[in-house]
């Protein structure tokens, strides 16, 4: 189910960060309560939002979604997701993903992690220890990116050249709110900073973009 003003209210830009030297796109994004951390493919980059600066960058396949549960990051490889130790930029442990390489978006919330698929128009909630998948959230758009804040679990949506943030039930996935990006930018993933603002991937622009949180 759509909400009445799905496609009708404009997302509110309030920054953009680069592109970044060596970033050819940006997929996955995670908040560590300080820096924001972004994959490019190669690396794991943390970006200060204060600054606009890239301050350190770790060494790993980042291909897709990216968390943070308190202490570790999971980053998204192809068919696995990895755990990081963000101090030493160590991989600790390793699940397989539950979309077998078709995997989107990612974030922590009730000691799990929750999944997007991009293709499949799913989210599944995960058990951070085995990859068993615990539950799973069909959507009627494809998944690029996953957040929950205050109990709110958003997701964001690239098809076409439409992107747009929703906000959808967790139990029944109906869509409860949404906002539509301006022409031409697209979010290849998200992750809010706890408070007002989602953080959310440019893909192949290279930049990574502060949107204000609807209420």
């Amino acid at each position: 189910m759509k909400p009445k003003a799905a496609g009708k209210r404009m997302a509110e830009i309030v920054r953009e960060y680069g592109p970044f030297p060596g970033v050819d796109k940006v997929a996955g994004v995670t908040h560590d309560g300080t820096q924001v951390w972004f994959a490019s493919g190669d690396k794991l980059n943390a970006l200060d939002p204060a600054s606009g600066q890239t301050v350190r960058t770790i060494d790993v396949a980042a291909h897709a979604g990216t968390a943070f549960d308190g202490k570790h990051i999971f980053q998204i490889a192809e068919d696995r997701i990895q755990k990081i130790d963000p101090d030493t930029g160590r991989v600790v442990a390793t699940i397989p993903a539950p979309g077998a390489g078709g995997d989107s978006g990612l974030a922590w919330a009730e000691g799990t992690l929750w999944v997007g698929h991009h293709r499949d128009r799913k989210i599944r909630q995960v058990d951070p220890e085995t990859g068993a998948v615990l539950r799973t959230i069909e959507s009627d758009r494809f998944v690029t990116g996953v957040s929950w804040v205050d109990g709110e679990l958003w997701h964001a949506t690239w098809e076409g050249e439409v992107s747009e943030l929703r906000r959808i039930d967790p139990r029944s996935g109906e869509v409860l709110d949404a906002v539509e990006m301006p022409a031409g930018m697209h979010i290849s993933g998200v992750e809010s900073d706890g408070a007002d603002q989602f953080f959310c991937g440019g893909g192949t622009s290279g930049k990574v973009r502060a949107v204000r949180r609807p209420r």
